[in-house]
């Protein structure tokens, strides 16, 4: 399968996972667990790996500042416990796509596209090997409703991308700062959004890209852009991330992704539209 056609179907969907971290009703359900702001975010997404160190979330979510998961990761475990917070986490999801989704839910042609996905999760699921967060989040049992199916093979579906992208920075010699500066230099994201989300101070950032400047990866001057290397780099490391995704793709082949695709499409458009991904509503 062309590396692509992997891409191309995981980011249609991507939005039926991404609004668990921006949707108030996850938010609402975290809060009543008494885990609110950031702190949210680290333990619902570490939580299927169980009530883990700072240090293993530092390591595979791997581009935010260590110190900022230390003010989340371990006091987010003495208010519940990870089982809660899955829970919690799904209710979140569950709530979130009937109001984005109100007919859709329970639609053949919902059931269709989760049994897709399912498929591609399910071929993920052979390949647990150097994937620790996806590993976490496949030993979750699967939910009943046919959306929340969706929704959870979506989120297995990005996490196995997820760990491969990270082995393919660390491959590159790129560390979580690097990969977050790197990331800005392509345009793909603003600096002020990276550095807010991800907490880095400004002589950090600066000695980042210091070093990369050092390295010939990004260009000398006041503007973040990458060299020739870098782009080459950059470029080197999305290939791999694409190479090591289409495994789950495969089990489906070209025509059932371009099916899938096609089905969940207006659901992903749905989802943007609502405001639940945090981008204002048009």
């Amino acid at each position: 399968m062309d590396p692509m056609i992997a891409r191309r179907t995981w980011r249609t969907a991507e939005p039926i996972h991404g609004m668990i971290y921006f949707t108030p009703e996850a938010g609402a359900e975290y809060r009543a667990l008494g885990i609110t702001g950031q702190a949210a975010y680290f333990a619902s997404r570490a939580a299927p790996m169980g009530a883990v160190p700072a240090e293993v979330v530092i390591a595979t979510f791997y581009n935010f500042r260590p110190e900022l998961v230390r003010s989340a990761i371990p006091d987010a475990w003495t208010r519940a416990t990870p089982e809660d917070i899955i829970a919690a986490r799904v209710r979140g999801a569950d709530a979130a796509l009937r109001r984005a989704l109100p007919d859709a839910v329970g639609t053949p042609e919902l059931g269709e596209a989760a049994t897709l996905a399912r498929r591609a999760a399910e071929a993920a699921c052979e390949h647990l090997d150097g994937r620790p967060l996806f590993a976490g989040h496949a030993s979750l049992a699967w939910p009943d409703e046919t959306h929340l199916v969706l929704w959870h093979a979506q989120t297995l579906l990005r996490e196995f991308r997820g760990d491969g992208h990270i082995a393919a920075l660390v491959a590159a010699g790129l560390n979580g700062l690097e990969a977050a500066i790197t990331h800005v230099a392509t345009g793909d994201v603003p600096s002020a959004v990276m550095l807010s989300t991800r907490a880095w101070p400004d002589d950090e950032w600066r000695a980042g890209i210091d070093g990369l400047q050092a390295r010939g990866i990004l260009e000398v001057g006041d503007t973040l852009a990458l060299t020739p290397i870098g782009r080459a780099q950059r470029q080197w490391v999305e290939d791999a991330t694409d190479a090591a995704a289409v495994v789950a793709y495969e089990s489906l082949g070209t025509d059932e992704c371009a099916r899938f695709r096609a089905l969940v499409r207006p659901y992903s458009k749905a989802i943007v539209e609502s405001g639940l991904l945090g981008i204002p509503k048009p």
